[in-house]
């Protein structure tokens, strides 16, 4: 048996010795190279953290003492120290979450992976502890040095620098990267601190002259390692950031080191006040093609060879962000104005061509959202045109400054919203179904979903042509679909797919579900129901000509991979009935609850919206209207059989 097989939670780490803990952390990274190939995840981030993990789950006893991870997809390592070693559908439905998921287990306490919002928890926790008396109880905060460039990280070190009576402990995990390389000046701070010749002198070469001894001179070696540390914490001390907001420092430490790190973490418990332990560590360590990779070090992987780490999957179609990255950067070469905004992603969201080739004009502002948005108001008060590219579910973060900055001033800045709708196996925290019902309430926005690559390509151009109004493309996570041709394009540019002959039913899509409309239209025509498709293109504000449309029609079916309350569909309503028009409407979306990690189809049967489902409830929906029986060709049992 391995030693990892005997870990059923966090005390079985205590009698191991450290020679054994190296070992296990060994063991701990071959799991994560095997599992993870297998499923896809967040395989460096994970493989950097270790030692860092075996260390904070021996000083400090989870969950006695919460564990706070930022983010949480750093958290696999932590999942196998506390009994969860089946990762064979690791983000699949039913199986283990990609981040802390507190149904899981008691040691999970933070489920978001949003980043920079742990030091808020990690103050609310602590300052409960310390306020009902619970003084046996300590908090312990990993936070990634890429979280460090966001805002409320300095928010929550402000106040905890206010109050040092709480046993709390922050370890800032330095990589020097979030996705890819930590930019801004707190980045050149920690590098400058990363490779200080004290550091690289007392720190990596006595690891390396450790990793050459043998055990009996490891013993001794041991015993003089303290005092090697105390001294050089003292000595960066005085140089360090940290110092001036008034926050015990210990640090930097080698993150590989579990007998350095324990005796920091200890040091740093015994304070009974707010400490800040700086541990440099490598994404991506132990394994050689992560190292390799400069662009990322293996971030997020989907399924790969565990020995090349190429992948393994068959050449898929283009995906949405590869189009989009194509198509900005065609835009930036014709239009010299355009300059490009990302927070601390730059490749996932399609970026980084642009930026190679005009790395003048593409700004990386680090996880800082709230930033990105009002930076990209005042670059178009300075002439340009701002094209902020973020992933949905992020949007979330920055909407007081669309709101206040961007669309009160009339602002012209477009944002790409990457992985909108239901993303699939990274859960509750990353879907990007609210941006639709969020934005939309935007005086002067406009949103628009492509249905298709060429669509994309058009209603990038189209929004970046508004010079006076914040505009949005969304467009799904992974490959896009097959082109969808229209019959015509109304002259406010509606596109209609499908013309029905004897008007029944308006489908209205947006975005990619024009292929489950196309598809729902099918069936009912086998039914003898007339159905027209539509893709409004620009769905909000909700064009003209779907209002007319929609008073030739007896019922009207909306169909959206946001939240159905307050989408597009309850806008659509609400347009109808302000114009007069009395025609049904059925909002189709998704239910406002957090849905968990499946595949995206899973979960689009789950919630019902799959052609079958639909189109048994529209046949249902219209044999108990008015439509003359004459043209229900067949019964509605026939609806169900197909």
């Amino acid at each position: 048996m391995s030693l990892l097989e005997t870990i059923r939670g966090p005390r079985d780490l205590d009698g191991l010795s450290l020679d054994q803990l190296s070992e296990l952390a060994g063991e701990v990274r071959r799991f994560l190279v095997t599992e993870v190939s297998k499923t896809g995840g967040h395989l460096g981030p994970n493989l950097g953290v270790v030692e860092l993990t075996i260390a904070l789950h021996r000083v400090f006893h989870s969950p006695q003492d919460p564990i706070i991870f930022d983010t949480g997809h750093q958290s696999y390592v932590h999942k196998l120290l506390t009994g969860r070693q089946d990762f064979s559908r690791l983000r699949q439905r039913g199986g283990l979450a990609g981040y802390p998921q507190r149904s899981e287990s008691v040691h999970d306490v933070v489920e978001s992976s949003h980043a920079s919002s742990s030091l808020s928890w990690a103050d609310g926790v602590s300052r409960a502890f310390e306020m009902s008396g619970q003084d046996d109880r300590h908090v312990a905060v990993v936070v990634g040095d890429g979280a460090l460039t966001g805002g409320m990280t300095w928010e929550a070190l402000n106040n905890i620098s206010d109050d040092n009576a709480r046993n709390l402990v922050i370890i800032v995990n330095d990589n020097g990267r979030s996705y890819a390389p930590t930019i801004g000046g707190m980045a050149r701070f920690l590098n400058d601190v990363r490779t200080r010749r004290t550091y690289r002198t007392l720190h990596l070469g006595s690891r390396q002259l450790f990793d050459r001894l043998g055990p009996p001179a490891r013993a001794v070696y041991r015993g003089v390692r303290g005092g090697l540390h105390g001294f050089l914490s003292r000595f960066t001390n005085n140089e360090a950031l940290y110092s001036n907001l008034d926050i015990k420092y210990l640090g930097p430490i080698d993150g590989h080191d579990v007998g350095a790190l324990e005796q920091a973490l200890r040091q740093a418990k015994q304070y009974a006040a707010p400490v800040i332990v700086h541990v440099i560590t490598q994404k991506g360590r132990g394994y050689e093609p992560a190292l390799a990779d400069e662009a990322d070090q293996f971030h997020a992987v989907g399924q790969i060879d565990p020995e090349t780490g190429e992948p393994v999957e068959s050449a898929a179609a283009p995906s949405w962000t590869s189009v989009f990255a194509d198509e900005v950067v065609a835009i930036a070469d014709e239009n010299p104005r355009v300059v490009g905004i990302t927070a601390a992603m730059l490749r996932p969201v399609g970026l980084h061509k642009m930026a190679a080739k005009h790395p003048d004009r593409v700004l990386d502002v680090g996880i800082a959202e709230q930033h990105a948005v009002t930076s990209a108001a005042g670059l178009a008060f300075g002439g340009l045109h701002p094209v902020v590219a973020v992933y949905a579910t992020f949007m979330n973060r920055a909407f007081d400054q669309v709101l206040m900055d961007v669309a009160l001033h009339k602002a012209g800045v477009t944002f790409v919203l990457d992985r909108a709708g239901v993303t699939g196996p990274d859960g509750p925290s990353h879907h990007g179904m609210w941006d639709l019902a969020i934005l939309q309430v935007v005086p002067g926005i406009r949103l628009s979903a492509p249905r298709d690559a060429t669509r994309l390509r058009e209603q990038l151009r189209e929004a970046v042509a508004i010079e006076d109004a914040p505009t949005v493309v969304r467009f799904s996570k992974g490959s896009v679909g097959t082109e969808v041709e229209a019959l015509r394009r109304t002259d406010d540019g509606v596109d209609v797919l499908v013309e029905a002959e004897h008007p029944d039913v308006l489908i209205m899509t947006v975005g990619p579900m024009a292929e489950i409309g196309l598809d729902v239209a099918a069936r009912l025509e086998q039914q003898g129901i007339g159905a027209t498709v539509v893709d409004p293109r620009w769905v909000v504000p909700i064009p003209a000509s779907i209002i007319e449309l929609s008073a030739k029609h007896r019922i009207v079916i909306s169909i959206e991979d946001g939240v159905r309350v307050g989408g597009v569909g309850t806008r659509l309503r609400q347009d109808l009935r302000a114009a007069g028009v009395d025609t049904a409407v059925t909002e189709l979306g998704l239910p406002d609850e957090f849905l968990d990690h499946a595949s995206r189809a899973q979960i689009l049967e789950e919630v019902g919206l799959t052609p079958q489902q639909i189109a048994r409830d529209v046949v249902a929906q219209v044999l108990g209207s008015k439509i003359p029986v004459a043209r229900q060709q067949q019964p509605h049992e026939a609806a169900h059989k197909n």
